[in-house]
């Protein structure tokens, strides 16, 4: 018998995920798993090597774990679900993963195909009739890059290797297989392959070749007055100290719009700000540098005479059906390395006479930074009042008391331009946003990167309406459970107030408008979300007194350096 178990298509399933550099598998199992259940149990007994199963009561957890996990690791882990209800409850999460560019391989189990015990796993349970879609992979179709259904467990380190190096390929993202459950019981005999990642790998974006970086470090060099904007370059962080070389040497301000990740530090001298309009004045050189939305072209529009250069590892957007942004060069291309290429030939070739002209360019811009800096500090220095506080001086407040190092999950939404400026960052991977539109991610994202970086503390900034999204007790009870400590931060205005923005976008005068009724509301009498966690053994706080904000943080940040997760809800009154 043990043998037999030994050689299921299971266990050769579990020898291919150990074969790769997954550590982790988030899961929420069922009937389908019954005999991956069996092997893992077997192993552990006999002490073979397979990666960390980490049970999440909810999908949405456990794809944003992987989601955190990856943008800070760079390594693709795998996401384990219950057939087509958990791929449903999975598809916002891989949604929010492919427009982020980040690499997660979700496996879900499949209903058995056999009726009446014919093979091994055959269908035993009511649940296996109902649970067999005709499409299942339709389900997160539009989200994935590769998409596979297991036929025999003897190809499955094949099959995984496969998925492996197709979700770490430039642009990364997700895949998704489906294990039917006779695939998984099968008796397989004889040994299986393995395959190594040398000889079946991911293929990345690389550089320019010289020819093209010369032409485009010419025009570098001849302009007046470049600029960047850029959103997730700084998903690496050799990227983000390239650009700030790059920029420094070459007098480039540098915008980030709708940042995924922090791509320059808050305090170099060319940053720019998050507002694309001022950035894009008076340029005569503008790159995009790994970047789906560099503005909205309703309200912003470039100058007629920049010329425009795209650097991107999907110039394409390949994945978008329309995109509408105009580009006199372009290239696919990772942009590190072509940020090095840059600096390098710009050295060889920039003068005492270039070197002036960078350094008054960049003093120049001595009087906006402080006026962006003063802008900033007037709005933390406004404290609001008891019952209504302000998001920017909370901000603040948590900005002062966090280190360099600790990591900002910010999914504030129409808070975020608070979080941006009140919470500084300067150091790569130490903010990570939403690059998708699915709100809920930000409670395991935190997780993941906490999971990811034990010794960093992680601090989720997120609204009233991401919170309930992000299914948290799902959140606190994995916190809880694998001791994930994590800091949230709930900006409570009393709904969506985005949905409220909107409308009167289109509609300022519009009845709505009238009658101040705008379908976001959520206010209650006291809405207390910090006893969701406590009912999980997280330390809870109710902030609603702007001369207690820190003391409030100071608690919670000492709650998650003991080892408990702490959330502080914050009273920013109906808005």
């Amino acid at each position: 018998m043990t043998d037999l178990v030994a050689h299921t298509g299971a266990h050769h399933f579990l020898d291919g995920l150990a074969a790769l550099d997954i550590q982790y598998v988030f899961a929420n199992l069922g009937t389908d798993h019954v005999s991956l259940i069996e092997d893992m149990a077997r192993r552990e007994r006999e002490g073979i090597a397979q990666p960390k199963l980490i049970l999440c009561p909810h999908e949405n957890v456990a794809m944003h774990m992987a989601a955190g996990y990856a943008a800070l690791t760079g390594r693709g882990q795998a996401v384990m679900v219950h057939v087509d209800s958990g791929t449903a409850n999975s598809a916002m999460g891989m949604h929010n993963l492919f427009r982020g560019r980040l690499p997660v391989i979700l496996i879900a189990g499949k209903a058995p195909f056999t009726l009446r015990g014919e093979m091994p796993g055959s269908r035993d349970n009511y649940v296996h009739f109902v649970q067999d879609p005709f499409d299942i992979a339709s389900l997160v179709r539009p989200f994935i890059k590769w998409e596979y259904s297991l036929p025999t467990g003897r190809i499955a380190p094949e099959v995984l290797r496969r998925a492996h190096s197709v979700m770490h390929s430039d642009p990364q993202g997700p895949v998704f297989l489906t294990l039917p459950r006779e695939m998984l019981a099968e008796s397989i005999e004889g040994p299986v392959q393995a395959f190594d990642a040398q000889r079946y790998g991911p293929v990345l974006a690389g550089g320019l070749d010289p020819e093209r970086a010369d032409e485009l470090v010419t025009r570098l060099m001849q302009a007046s007055s470049p600029v960047v904007v850029t959103t997730y370059l700084g998903r690496k962080a050799e990227a983000v100290k390239a650009l700030e070389d790059l920029a420094l040497l070459c007098g480039i301000r540098v915008v980030e719009f709708m940042p995924s990740h922090m791509s320059i530090s808050r305090e170099h001298p060319c940053f720019a700000g998050f507002d694309p309009a001022k950035g894009l004045a008076g340029a005569d050189l503008g790159l995009l540098l790994d970047i789906d939305v560099p503005w909205l072209p309703k309200f912003v529009q470039p100058e007629a005479q920049t010329w425009w250069a795209q650097v991107d590892v999907d110039p394409i957007k390949q994945d978008f059906p329309m995109w509408g942004f105009a580009t006199d060069w372009r290239a696919q291309g990772d942009c590190a390395t072509v940020l090095r290429q840059l600096a390098a030939r710009v050295r060889e070739r920039a003068d005492a006479a270039f070197e002036s002209q960078v350094a008054a360019r960049i003093a120049s811009w001595g009087p906006a930074r402080t006026a962006r800096r003063q802008a900033v500090q007037a709005a933390a220095a406004l404290p609001g009042k008891v019952g209504a506080l302000s998001a920017a001086h909370v901000c603040a407040a948590l900005g002062r008391a966090l280190d360099a190092q600790d990591i900002v999950v910010n999914e504030a939404v129409r808070n975020s331009p608070s979080v941006l400026t009140q919470i500084p960052r300067s150091e790569p991977l130490t903010l990570l946003c939403g690059a998708g539109g699915g709100l809920g991610y930000g409670g395991g994202m935190a997780l993941g990167a906490r999971l990811a970086c034990p010794n960093r503390r992680v601090v989720h900034v997120v609204g009233d309406g991401g919170f309930h999204f992000s299914t948290p007790t799902s959140v606190y009870a994995t916190a809880q459970s694998y001791g994930l400590p994590v800091l949230t931060v709930v900006l409570d205005n009393g709904g969506w107030q985005a949905v409220k923005e909107a409308v009167l976008r289109v509609y300022p005068d519009g009845e709505a408008a009238q009658a101040n009724e705008f379908q976001a509301r959520l206010q209650g009498s006291q809405r207390r979300f910090e006893k969701v966690a406590e009912a999980f053994g997280a330390h809870g706080e109710y902030l609603d007194d702007p001369a207690q904000v820190d003391a409030a943080i100071a608690r919670c940040l000492e709650a998650i350096d003991a080892g408990r997760s702490a959330v502080l809800n914050v009273q920013l009154g109906l808005q």
